[in-house]
């Protein structure tokens, strides 16, 4: 099947099989992973972030396979659920970045073609987070107060 706005074909390939406990070799406990996750929010750091931190300096190759539950729903259930999720923030950062250069280069179009399909993303994952009631059903992107919703 090809990619929605290229005309190459999509990003498919083997994946390693997933293990259903973790290796012997790790010392850390899932309540001591709870924790740290946990702690690491709370510093300001973002669920991606979390995972790398954990991976690099504790040596925890997955939150899931440790705890059997992922960054955000061990964030959920200590009542830590960012408002906004995490590829939604991205794709709008990445769009209030293009607005601003759009702003200063008018005749780029290239990125006002990118700014396009960017905000295209984001109007398809803000109708999926919807259906999931991830965000609440009156929840809207504007471009115009999109800088400010991610300050908040």
């Amino acid at each position: 099947m090809a990619r929605i706005y290229a005309r190459r074909r999509g990003k498919s390939g083997s994946k390693p099989p997933l293990r259903k406990k973790p290796p012997e070799w790790l010392q850390i406990t899932p309540e001591e992973v709870e924790e740290r996750v946990v702690e690491l929010y709370k510093q300001g750091y973002s669920t991606s972030v979390i995972g790398m931190i954990l991976r690099d300096t504790y040596g925890v190759p997955s939150v899931r396979l440790v705890t059997g539950k992922k960054i955000t729903q061990i964030l959920r259930e200590h009542d830590l659920n960012p408002k906004i999720p995490e590829d939604l923030q991205n794709l709008i950062k990445k769009a209030v970045r293009l607005r601003k250069h759009i702003e200063v280069h008018k005749k780029d179009f290239h990125n006002k073609r990118a700014l396009q399909l960017t905000e295209s993303k984001i109007r398809r994952l803000v109708k999926y987070y919807k259906r999931k009631k991830v965000l609440p059903a009156d929840w809207e992107y504007k471009p115009e107060t999109a800088e400010i919703l991610l300050r908040a």
